[in-house]
């Protein structure tokens, strides 16, 4: 992979997690998937080496990093699994940057910091059973007690859910106004009223945990509620902006890892006397394979240079662009890495069928493919 306009600390950076991913990561790969098994080893091991806390600033403890960093990280672990790309940066979404946006100084001290040691989980909960990409629709309700706020509702699909400390919960704290009735709150795991149900049955990514959550009568102290109330929606969108990308990492991760391995199978598997490498059929699928792979790529990079810039303008539609591209792009690689493959990659006993399945989930979650195209043409006819 060439270097784009990776600074010396990115190289650094990505060739240490190469080296680990390598030690720590691909022995399980496989059993994690076959064993629906969550690696917690790796928490440690991504902890020290401040993957988990990508982000937080120097100045409360954390590593630092930018967006350029964090999908350097998780384009290289997601060339070998998926769930463990996941697990890196686990820290974003759920509470990094929340806080860092919109957070109070006294959250970001006592938050950061803590995230900064590299021992905590977080999650995220917005989806219901009735609320998908319609936010607004949410059933999950807060309301005001004194100094605090008590939560009820459910959610589905939880990333992270049976294993997180905290997780970010939406709710609704105001009737009648839509997407501007709902808020925030950080929610402690250990909090009376909190549970969870079973896992869910994954085709894919079955190295992370997915969950319903419930609350009920969930009490969560108001300084618990990360940003204004009723602002959560915008809260969302801009923390989504900033996610989306690395969904698009994580899938130009897994494309990568599907072309190697189909690469290297075309070379040592012999049909009609020769390797399957050496048919004009099999090279035009590698080659656009490798194509469509680098178009996401170099399209990933611009955006978290945009980001790294803070060059704000257009960055919604072109995190947007990066998300659903990529992970489009993975979804056909790791198909074709199947059929390079042949029957032999149909069978569990090659990685290249958990690639596919692995692939799947990018084009849904942090906002459907479908939802992406529509942040993009609104973009393009409205500005």
């Amino acid at each position: 992979m060439r270097n784009y306009h990776f600074e010396e600390h990115h190289v650094l950076l990505r060739d240490q997690v190469r080296r680990m991913v390598e030690r720590h990561v691909a022995p399980i790969a496989s059993e994690i998937d076959e064993n629906n098994r969550f690696p917690e080893e790796l928490v440690e091991v991504f902890g020290d080496m401040g993957l988990l806390q990508l982000w937080v600033p120097e100045e409360y403890g954390g590593p630092g990093g930018d967006l350029t960093s964090v999908c350097l990280v998780k384009e290289e672990i997601a060339k070998v699994s998926e769930s463990a790309a996941l697990l890196a940066a686990n820290n974003s979404f759920g509470l990094i940057l929340p806080i860092l946006n919109f957070g109070s100084e006294e959250q970001k001290r006592h938050y950061l910091g803590l995230s900064a040691k590299g021992r905590t989980l977080t999650a995220v909960a917005i989806t219901e059973a009735g609320t998908g990409s319609d936010v607004s629709s949410m059933k999950t309700y807060a309301r005001r007690d004194g100094d605090s706020w008590v939560i009820n509702g459910g959610k589905i699909y939880i990333t992270f859910g049976s294993v997180a400390h905290y997780i970010l919960v939406f709710a609704r704290t105001s009737e009648g106004k839509g997407a501007n009735g709902i808020s925030a709150f950080l929610v402690d795991t250990k909090s009376k009223g909190f549970s969870h149900g079973p896992e869910d049955r994954k085709m894919g990514i079955r190295g992370v945990p997915n969950v319903p959550i419930y609350l009920d009568d969930v009490r969560v102290p108001a300084e618990n509620m990360i940003g204004p109330e009723g602002q959560a929606f915008k809260t969302c969108m801009r923390i989504l902006d900033l996610n989306r990308p690395t969904v698009g990492a994580t899938a130009v991760g897994l494309a990568q890892g599907a072309i190697d391995h189909a690469t290297a199978y075309a070379r040592q598997r012999i049909q009609f006397g020769r390797p399957i490498a050496e048919f004009q059929g099999i090279q035009f699928m590698l080659a656009d394979m490798q194509m469509q792979t680098e178009a996401a790529r170099c399209l990933l990079y611009d955006c978290t240079r945009m980001a790294d810039r803070q060059d704000w303008d257009g960055f919604s539609a072109k995190a947007s662009m990066v998300k659903c591209f990529a992970s489009d792009t993975a979804m056909k690689v790791t198909t074709d890495a199947v059929q390079v493959f042949g029957g032999a990659g149909y069978m569990r006993d090659f990685p290249v069928e958990r690639y596919m399945r692995d692939a799947k989930i990018n084009q849904i979650f942090e906002g459907t493919n479908q939802i992406q195209r529509l942040v993009i043409a609104r973009h393009m006819l409205h500005g």
